[in-house]
This record gives C-alpha cells, sequence and structure tokens, in this order.
C-alpha cells in the first residue's frame, strides 16, 4: 500500500482542463470561420486556413474524447507523449494557419 499512489482530485482536474481547452480551441476556430462571413472579400487563403483549422479541432476533439475515457479507470496512468504532442501539435498549427491568415499571408 506504501507505494501507491493516491490521485485524489488530479483525474477530475484533469478532465475539467480537457474539456476547458477543446471549448476555447473550438471557439477561436468558430471565431475564425466569423471573421470570413464578416469580411468583405473571402479570400481562398482564408477558407483553407479555417477549414485546416476546423479539421485539426475535431482530431484534438478525438485525442480529449480517448483521454476523458482513460480517466475513468479507477487509478488512471499519465497521458501518453504521443497524446500530449498530438494535442500540443494540434493547437500550434491551428494557431500557425490562423496567424497567417490574419497576418494577409
Amino acid at each position: 500500500m506504501a507505494g501507491e499512489r493516491d490521485p485524489g482530485a488530479q483525474p477530475e482536474r484533469t478532465r475539467l482542463a480537457w474539456r476547458r481547452t477543446t471549448l476555447a480551441f473550438a471557439l477561436v476556430v468558430a471565431l475564425a470561420g466569423r471573421s470570413l462571413v464578416v469580411a468583405d472579400e473571402g479570400r481562398p487563403v482564408a477558407l483553407v486556413a479555417v477549414a485546416v483549422a476546423a479539421l485539426l479541432w475535431v482530431g484534438f476533439l478525438v485525442l480529449a474524447h480517448r483521454r476523458l475515457g482513460e480517466l475513468t479507470d479507477r487509478r488512471p496512468g499519465a497521458a501518453g507523449g504521443g497524446t500530449v504532442l498530438a494535442a500540443a501539435g494540434a493547437v500550434l498549427a491551428t494557431a500557425a494557419a490562423l496567424a497567417l491568415t490574419l497576418s494577409g499571408g
């Protein structure tokens, strides 16, 4: 018993963090899509960037859903390195795509 880890409320905090991040990501993609609708002219580059951001969000959603399922175990393990890298990559790629769009590139 001495070597066992007591996760306490940590899995719940982690679950809430994944949900917050997923919702914030969705909001960013929605606002980017809104900017296309409101803009005077719809540039093809902006349309592609928002479409890529939406696809990245769906990928992030799948990762988050899988991780939330893992957190339902009585003693959840740490997130795998691949999950963390894929989630961070999706967020960074979306930021880069939308930054290029906003800068006029």
